[in-house]
This record gives C-alpha cells, structure tokens and sequence, in this order.
C-alpha cells in the first residue's frame, strides 16, 4: 500500500515537470525564428496563465526598463496630509497659533468681534466692535481683521468678507453679518 502511494507521488511529480516544460517549449520556437529572417508573426501560445514576454530586440542588447512606479494626480481631490479634525481653523497659511497674530483690531478673527453699535458720520457709518480682549475698536468699511475684510456697515449691521480656509470646500470667502439689534420674536 506504502508502494503504490510513493508511485502515485512519482507520477504526479513527473507529470507536473511535463506539464511546466510544455508551457515553456512554444517560446523556443518563437525565438529561434525571430533570430533568422524576418518571418509572419507566430500564433499567440494557448493560455497557460502566463503573462505573454515582450519580444527582444534584434541587436542583442535589451533596451534600459523604465522603471514602472505609481504617480499620484491630485486633481480633484483633497491633501492627504490636511488634518480633518481641525479643518478650517488656520486663516493664513502659517499663523495658526495666537503668537503669530498682530495685535489690535488685525489679529481679531471675524467670530471674535461683537457689533455694539453703529454711528452716522460725514462719509457715511463707522461701527464700533467689542473684541473678546474687551476693548472696542472704531472701524470703517475697507478696515482688515485677522480673516476678513469690512465690507460695508449701515444703520443696523455690519458686512464682514471673510476669507475661509477650508480644503473640503471651493468657497474661498463668504459674507458675514453682524446685526446691532435681534428682531424680537413674539
């Protein structure tokens, strides 16, 4: 019984080395005829799940492979490196930190500003704004904060431009209003 198995194994191991040089013997043929005169292209080898070989060059020489890498095309798509937890918070490339920003009403972000009123003067409103330092500053439309830009100011609001900074979105600034009195809801 021990002596038909180690047959049925000898068999098995020669019909398999059979098998792999069958697979092999259609590229010799190939070969020796692409070394002579130009003859008609021989018939593609039956499926064997082998990759088919590129045919070499008739110098001898094999041309430098290229090597085959991936490139990355970022067109469409978002940084892989932009933290989404933290997503629009930096303004100005680089100042993320409150040590960066300059003091006054031009380190005061647009959400840091309160309107607490609006005056009516010879070239047209000026509004006064209380920053969460508690001191008010004295704007007119052109004025920069931190991440925006006074847009206009009338009787009862103020029009801040803001410039946003977020990698998830196209917008690249919106409007903001700032409104001195909420209109009572009864």
């Amino acid at each position: 019984m021990m002596a038909m198995g180690r047959i049925g194994i000898g068999l098995l191991a020669i019909a398999l080395t059979s098998g792999a040089s069958a697979a092999q013997a259609p590229a010799a043929p190939a070969a020796s005829a692409r070394q002579g005169a130009p003859s008609q292209p021989s018939p593609a080898p039956a499926s064997t799940g082998q990759a088919p070989q590129a045919p070499a060059p008739q110098g001898g020489a094999a041309p430098p492979a290229e090597p085959v890498g991936f490139t990355y095309n970022p067109e469409g798509r978002r940084d892989p490196f932009v933290s989404l937890v933290r997503r629009g918070t930096a303004t100005r490339a680089g100042a993320t930190d409150a040590g960066a920003r300059p003091t006054g009403l031009a380190g005061l972000e647009v959400a840091e500003v309160t309107l607490r009123g609006t005056v009516r003067s010879r070239e047209g409103f000026v509004a006064i704004l209380q920053g969460v330092d508690q001191k008010t500053y004295i704007v007119r439309a052109g004025d920069k904060l931190f991440d925006g830009t006074v847009r206009t100011i009338s009787q009862n609001e103020l029009v801040i431009v803001q410039q946003v900074n977020d990698p998830l979105t196209p917008v690249k600034e919106r409007e903001v209003r700032k409104v001195l009195r909420q209109p009572e809801a009864n």
